[in-house]
């Protein structure tokens, strides 16, 4: 194959432009005979006569027409990738791969990349459901470039590896059967419920949540059922099985559940903080830069839609006459309550 040298190509090119050896020369602030040295090159690498004398001067041969007309495409194309380039270095291009928890995605990852979609359409992001422990150690590895978690199982501040943000913290709601006594009760408090059944993962994460929460309240809660996702955790509050505490961000998305009174803890709200993390030294990359914002931004849209939470607000059922229970977090948005989440693998919760 032909050596094809871009800077001499152009130099060609801009002869065939100006027509002289010497107007070539000054427009490209190079002297005549440095012109001449570098079309002779030229003509050497590619085997071909690309000048002839005419009179005093040269004029192009039909092969140096035909080398600058396939010339002429590579330097289009390379003008492209010079566009793609810029917009890369500007965040506008390139990919950046998000490691969520399940939770997160609907409600933070999933509205922030439509968002990119419209303002970035070059910005690839790539999403891949991962909890906490598996997310840190992709991002460590670099199989992903940002993770979400809760701040309960995120790296400390202090590790060296990575760079946090606070993104959101997420309240807890309770959910109660829609006729249980304390459905419609202001001031509803957690304390209140420390005799009732209590339905939460059997180990991991939530577990721990729960438990939490009711021992910062000042009881310790009696597990009666254990459950794999929200589907399920949501059916068994409905039947009068027990009572359940739900992340608001989980409760936006799909449809509610009936026969469930979803109550805002407003006295002694508890709370899970969601932070993302990148590799130490990344947080500056402008695409990376660009979805940390939109994230920033689906967040504070979140937390504004959070504190329009109603107390409780049961909606009647046409069929029958009878109350549903069917619960908004969020009347204004008119998003539905009740998200139903796959299981993870570890039997909890998705978190």
């Amino acid at each position: 194959m032909a050596d094809w040298d871009i800077k001499k190509l152009r130099i060609l090119r801009t002869l065939q432009e100006l027509g002289t050896v010497t107007a070539t020369a000054e427009a490209l602030h190079m002297t005549p005979s440095a012109v001449s040295q570098q079309l002779t090159g030229l003509a050497k690498q590619l085997g071909v006569t690309l000048l002839e004398a005419h009179g005093r001067r040269v004029r192009l041969t039909d092969a140096a027409h035909l080398v600058l007309r396939h010339a002429e495409a590579v330097f289009a194309q390379l003008e492209r990738a010079d566009a793609e380039l810029l917009g890369y270095l500007r965040g506008e291009a390139g990919r950046v791969r998000v490691g969520a928890f399940s939770t997160a995605i609907p409600a933070l990852v999933v509205p922030a990349v439509q968002e990119l979609r419209r303002s970035h359409p070059n910005l690839s992001v790539c999403v891949r459901e991962a909890e906490a422990a598996e997310a840190y150690a992709l991002l460590s590895e670099g199989s992903v470039d940002l993770a979400l978690s809760l701040a309960a199982h995120a790296p400390t501040p202090r590790d060296p590896k990575f760079s946090r943000l606070s993104l959101l913290a997420d309240p807890l709601d309770v959910a109660l059967p829609a006729g249980h006594p304390l459905a419609a009760e202001p001031g509803l408090r957690l304390a209140d419920l420390a005799g009732e059944p209590w339905i939460f993962g059997s180990s991991g994460p939530w577990s721990q949540i729960t438990t939490t929460a009711c021992e910062h309240a000042g009881f310790v809660p009696e597990q009666a059922h254990a459950a794999a996702d929200w589907g399920a955790i949501l059916a068994m509050v409905a039947a009068g099985m027990g009572v359940a505490l739900v992340p608001r961000m989980a409760m936006t998305g799909e449809r509610n559940g009936a026969g469930v009174a979803v109550r805002v803890l407003h006295a002694d709200q508890p709370r899970r903080h969601v932070v993302a993390a990148v590799r130490r030294g990344s947080e500056s990359a402008p695409g990376l830069a660009r979805v940390l914002a939109a994230l920033q931004q689906t967040a504070a849209v979140q937390a504004r839609t959070q504190t329009g939470q109603p107390a409780a607000t049961v909606h009647p059922c046409t069929q029958t006459g009878q109350p549903a229970a069917t619960v908004h977090p969020c009347t204004q948005t008119g998003q539905p309550a009740a998200t139903v989440h796959p299981r993870t693998q570890t039997g909890e919760p998705a978190a």
